[in-house]
């Protein structure tokens, strides 16, 4: 990609090597966030002007998830080292400029409400899914007790996207980010967690009921220590329960850990809620080793943990060693937003008139390893891109940044060096690496948005080199929620606006051997080229085996139609994928702008 764009790419380890803290860059938030990064900047241009005769004459920061947490730090902290940014899925507070505060973070606040409702909700998700996926009742409180519907509303009004309530679910570097960081909340903030269960205002003392049942609380053996390369090889982890640690213990293998020992198997720990309960060995050469389950499945816990942990996980574990099982850290997170607000407005329906509702906590800092907060002062250019159905960093960190950068610069100085772009039904990562909901293939309802990134850093090298403005999104941020316009000239944006639908509406009921009309319209915004391909996916196995061959890059915007028939009884999503492209070139390999959008059929 970097060198479709003529330059070159330096990437940089930022100053660590996992979770472990750089000797002599201490705790200095500056160093992680930013000082690292522009010195390896600055560094490869001395380079490049031995290999390329000359050193590069503008240079860009990009990065997603991470990398667009810190992107915009590098470019407001080291000017002298980039002349754009280009930051997809960043997030965090805002302070002054030139600040060295570690960042507090809303989302690691908001993620303990998310596993709350995972907890709580356990198999009545899947109603909940149904009712926002398209042709559903649109309320997905049906059914649900009086808490449950109190904590998905929480949820909601805390940013979660809507229409991706599958991810709640099937949490990845979510839950990753709690094994990450809580020794580090159970350090700055023991005391909630001894009040959660012992003090009047917390869950924990008032309603026991509502977390007692998920409790575990044991000591007991290892019977074997399981290795990455062991998931991958041993008949007993091919059952269902084990498919998404599989698909992940795969990818860690391909990256040269098989050999990592990243689970145990301990026996006789109880029905208790597994997700997030902390192992801490208590004999053997690992003793005071603390981890945390991300993922688990029938008497296997696979964890991560913090600095040495995360590196070792159970290295040096034998069978026998003794560990003790604990989750009364976990159940107490997951009420962890009630009792630490920011001044973020995404926390307001935890007060009332501005004082909070709950007992109070200081919001800790996170890792040091996160860089600082963002002050939204900045010279050059930088087009910040989120995704709408982000479900690891939420809508609301895209509105953030873009409201910090209005109150540093004005009105006039956000429109000459900020953008804004949202890329409709896109996940924190690409479709292939999330799994797929039983009968819908993922990449039958998300898309990759790895093009509109290369399209938006072509963009940007455009804005910075040749003065060409690029388009933002217009949108409305409405109770934690992006709502983007329904038209494209609205919208704006490089992506297409496409909907389907069956019967001329979003759902249809048919019999078995029944034609059922499908139609599709698209169309791509102003300056953003022309729609290159259309193709369709009937049954929800991802393969998209129909495509309109009359769409050849010509027109802007089309409206399309076919019947298609069912053999068998069911519920399908019909799913239209669109591309499109600035130079409306069909046999483009890349910059393939792409979006989707699914109508519901019930076969009987």
């Amino acid at each position: 990609m970097c060198f479709r764009l003529g330059g070159y790419m330096i990437e940089s380890n930022q100053g660590h090597i996992g979770d472990e803290i750089d000797e002599k860059g201490g705790e200095d938030p500056t160093l992680y966030g930013h000082r690292a990064s522009a010195e390896v900047a600055r560094f490869s241009k001395f380079v490049a002007a031995q290999v390329y005769g000359a050193a590069p004459h503008h240079s860009y920061v990009f990065g997603g998830s991470g990398g667009g947490r810190r992107s915009p730090l590098c470019l407001e902290n080291a000017p002298d080292a980039w002349d754009g940014a280009l930051p997809f899925m960043g997030g965090g507070d805002i302070a002054e400029p030139g600040n060295t505060k570690r960042v507090k973070g809303a989302q690691n606040i908001s993620f303990a409400t998310m596993f709350n409702v995972q907890r709580i909700l356990g198999a009545r998700l899947t109603s909940v899914v149904d009712a926002m996926a398209p042709g559903g009742t649109g309320d997905p409180f049906n059914g649900l007790s009086t808490h449950e519907r109190e904590e998905l509303a929480s949820l909601y009004r805390q940013g979660f996207p809507r229409h991706d309530e599958f991810m709640i679910g099937e949490q990845m570097g979510q839950i990753w980010l709690w094994s990450a960081t809580a020794d580090m909340l159970y350090e700055q903030d023991r005391e909630y967690f001894e009040n959660f269960w012992t003090k009047p205002g917390y869950v924990g003392h008032d309603q026991p009921g509502l977390v007692t049942g998920d409790v575990i609380d044991t000591t007991r053996k290892v019977e074997r220590v399981i290795t990455v390369q062991d998931v991958i090889d041993m008949p007993d982890f091919l059952a269902p329960e084990y498919a998404d640690i599989r698909s992940m213990a795969v990818r860690r293998a391909a990256m040269g850990q098989g050999d990592v020992a990243f689970g145990v198997e301990v026996k006789g720990v109880g029905a208790g809620y597994r997700l997030g309960v902390g192992l801490r060995m208590v004999s053997g050469k690992a003793t005071g080793r603390q981890l945390y389950c991300t993922e688990f499945g029938g008497d296997s816990f696979f964890c991560d943990g913090r600095g040495e942990a995360n590196i070792l996980r159970f290295g040096d574990v034998k069978p026998g060693d003794e560990v003790h099982v604990d989750n009364h850290r976990y159940l107490a997170y997951c009420y962890w937003a009630r009792h630490h607000l920011l001044d973020d407005h995404i926390f307001d329906s935890f007060r009332l008139d501005g004082a909070a509702i709950y007992p109070q906590h200081t919001a800790p800092d996170q890792s040091s390893l996160m860089g600082v907060a963002y002050s939204g002062q900045y010279k050059g250019k930088l087009i910040w891109v989120h995704h709408t159905l982000d479900s690891s960093l939420w809508p609301p960190q895209g509105v953030v940044y873009a409201r910090a950068v209005e109150q540093a610069q004005g009105a006039e100085g956000a429109a000459g060096r900020f953008r804004l772009r949202w890329t409709e039904n896109a996940e924190h990562v690409p479709p292939a690496i999330l799994p797929n909901r039983p009968g819908r293939a993922t990449n039958t309802w998300l898309v990759d948005y790895q093009p509109v990134i290369e399209q938006s850093l072509k963009d940007l090298v455009g804005w910075v080199e040749q003065g060409t403005e690029p388009a933002g999104t217009a949108y409305k941020y409405q109770d934690g929620q992006v709502v983007l316009p329904a038209t494209a000239a609205e919208r704006g944006g490089i992506q297409a606006v496409v909907t389907v639908s069956t019967n001329g509406s979003v759902k249809a009921e048919a019999r078995v051997g029944e034609p059922v009309n499908l139609e599709v319209h698209a169309e791509v915004p102003p300056r953003a080229g022309a729609i290159i391909s259309v193709s369709w996916d009937f049954e929800g196995n991802g393969t998209y085996p129909f495509r309109h061959e009359d769409v050849d890059g010509s027109a802007r915007e089309v409206k399309l139609s076919l019947t298609h028939t069912y053999d068998t009884p069911g519920t399908y999503f019909a799913a239209a994928l669109v591309c499109s492209h600035r130079d409306g070139d069909p046999r483009a390999s890349s910059r393939r702008i792409p979006n989707v959008a699914r109508a519901r059929i019930v076969v009987t």
